[in-house]
């Protein structure tokens, strides 16, 4: 399997205190898979997504990458936060070229690759801009395409979308979604949004409050691109209402 976690625990000591955020988390991964973890405020997602990024350890427990022990970050691992992270200073074309600098690329280079991918996002227009002049959505999109263009094999995006509006943020999806279609990347995508889960994920992995484990995974057997009205969308969309005890489903084996 290409990312294997085998019962991962992260505890945390506070003032003398023991805090289990994750508790024995098992998870199996295929390469090229789109994960969605979904789960409460505070049940983990966050921290196993940095335990995948090697920002974090596991107190017991591993989490292993193509059979190797993740133990500290890669650049084959890029991490997209809420906050986008771009440099207010540096244009779009600047931004999307960091990654590339890092990795010594000659500039010639770095300038082409940068190029095709703002290009991919959709911003070959703004190449020259700033990020303050840029909205949400369109920030998002440079970040996006600052983690594409040094190729890494993993995107872990921890709630990229949480901040937009939600017209932008349906828009993103459907970016992210087109992306993922042309470069299958393995992605692994925090939200607290279930329609959005099920809008791009291949399953969904649904999180217990803290101590956070796996609760269930549900495979989304739909085919690309998804509406978001088709009744086949519905019923998965109340598979996982129910999980949560929000809302019954009916049949719900259709989905075990």
């Amino acid at each position: 399997m290409y990312i294997s976690i085998k019962e991962a625990s992260r505890e945390y000591s506070f003032k003398g205190k023991k805090r289990v955020c994750l508790e024995k988390v098992n998870l199996e991964i295929k390469k090229g898979e789109f994960i969605c973890l979904l789960g409460p405020s505070g049940c983990g997602k966050t921290t196993l997504l940095n335990l995948i990024a090697g920002f974090d350890k596991t107190s017991s427990g591993f989490v292993k990458i193509n059979g190797e022990i993740v133990t500290k970050p890669s650049e084959n691992r890029i991490t997209i936060f809420q906050n986008y992270g771009l440099l207010p200073w540096r244009s779009v074309l600047k931004n999307v070229e960091l990654g590339l600098e890092r990795k010594k690329i000659d500039k010639k280079k770095r300038r082409e690759i940068a190029e095709e991918y703002i290009e991919l996002v959709g911003l070959s227009a703004y190449k020259k801009h700033h990020p303050p002049q840029l909205s949400g959505g369109m920030q998002q999109r440079v970040a996006l395409a600052r983690a594409l263009a040094v190729d890494p094999e993993i995107l872990l995006m921890d709630e990229p979308l949480g901040a937009l509006d939600a017209m932008t943020r349906m828009s993103m999806q459907d970016e992210i979604e087109r992306l993922w279609q042309e470069k299958k990347k393995t992605i692994i995508f925090v939200t607290h949004d279930i329609e959005e889960a099920v809008f791009l994920a291949d399953r969904i992995v649904i999180m217990t409050s803290s101590p956070g484990k796996v609760k269930s995974v549900i495979n989304v057997p739909l085919g690309r691109k998804r509406d978001r009205t088709r009744s086949d969308f519905l019923k998965i969309r109340d598979r996982v209402f129910a999980e949560f005890e929000l809302k019954p489903a009916d049949n719900i084996e259709y989905y075990l």
